[in-house]
């Protein structure tokens, strides 16, 4: 019974004459004026951050080129640049050949990059040109000598894997789908749920410090406390292997989290490691408020990508082997 729902929503989604549906664009809800905030708050008068809330953006995370000197777009640039989004990005187009296609990996149904766009042309803030800083000369030769290896399960990325959201964080960073985050908050923590594979950060509050840099954390260690009506977490002492967009262990994160209104929360970052990139760098993600309930991730429930990963990369080996004729 399943897979003939799931082959009849598929059949719905791909259209018939091989048009694609005209997509549509909607612009991200504007703030509350500073000062003018109408956030909820909490019995002990902190604003409430609770509940769901969609981080899903069309807006670029680096500033394109085509934007390049704009501080700010008009409400008609961001639909425009939406809408030309949404169409290039379309997961049903046919064009570009089968290995194109196949690279796709499914069809438009199951992405979800969301409708909003951002007036700002890009999610990176500072520096002002929107753009992540240069790599280090030290991130440089990391990257060079990084190998893609096959040989084992354990050797593949922690995404791949299903260990580790490509969206969750921290940071949390808009991507393909499961564009959703949970806030639950206390007195003394905040627990931060994505949908990406159910990853839970407990936030302290209490005060205290990091633990000493020997002790590592898959989503490293976050401490909180109140700046105003801002939410800062600070978190250090993160896995060799959890690495953001190539960061180093020693990356130091700083995340801001503003409840603006009932319907928005401003989610702001700076990453600080200076074993990556020749600067600190900061990004800026409107969220919105939803009434929806997050989704099971079910990530590895008949999933046999990985086991055909490494049977591709012996049937590779086996036919590099064979003499040339």
């Amino acid at each position: 019974m399943l897979s003939l729902i799931l082959g009849l929503v598929l059949s719905a989604a791909a259209p018939a004459d091989g048009q694609l549906p005209k997509p549509v664009a909607t612009a991200s809800r504007p703030t509350s004026p500073p000062g003018a905030s109408t956030a909820p708050r909490t019995p002990d008068g902190r604003p409430d951050l609770q509940g769901l809330w969609d981080f899903a953006q069309l807006t670029p995370f680096e500033r394109p080129d085509a934007l390049a000197g704009k501080a700010a777009l008009t409400e008609e640039e961001a639909e425009e640049f939406a809408q030309q989004r949404i169409e290039t990005t379309h997961k049903d187009r046919r064009d570009g050949g089968a290995a194109v296609d196949i690279e796709r990996a499914y069809n438009d149904f199951w992405w979800d990059f969301g409708t909003r766009v951002s007036k700002q042309p890009s999610l990176v803030v500072d520096p002002p040109d929107g753009k992540i800083p240069a790599l280090t000369s030290e991130a440089q030769q990391r990257v060079s000598q990084r190998k893609v290896l096959f040989e084992n399960p354990e050797e593949r990325p922690l995404a791949e894997r299903c260990i580790l959201g490509f969206n969750s964080g921290p940071p949390m960073v808009p991507s393909a789908y499961n564009n959703n985050v949970q806030i639950v908050q206390t007195p003394r923590h905040v627990v931060i749920v994505n949908e990406m594979i159910h990853s839970a950060r407990i936030v302290d509050l209490s005060g205290r410090s990091h633990p000493p840099r020997e002790m590592r954390f898959l989503t490293g260690d976050s401490t909180g406390r109140w700046e105003g009506d801002t939410l800062v977490v600070d978190t250090t002492n993160f896995l060799k292997e959890r690495a953001f967009r190539g960061a180093s262990s020693n990356m130091h994160l700083v995340e801001r989290f503003t409840r603006v209104d009932r319907d928005t929360l401003r989610y702001e970052f700076t990453v600080d490691d200076p074993e990556t990139w020749t600067k600190p760098w900061s990004a800026s993600i409107p969220m919105t408020r939803s009434d929806q309930l997050m989704f099971e991730y079910a990530c590895h429930e008949g999933n046999y990508a990985l086991e055909g990963v490494l049977k591709g990369a012996r049937y590779q080996e086996t036919q590099a082997a064979q003499p040339q004729k």
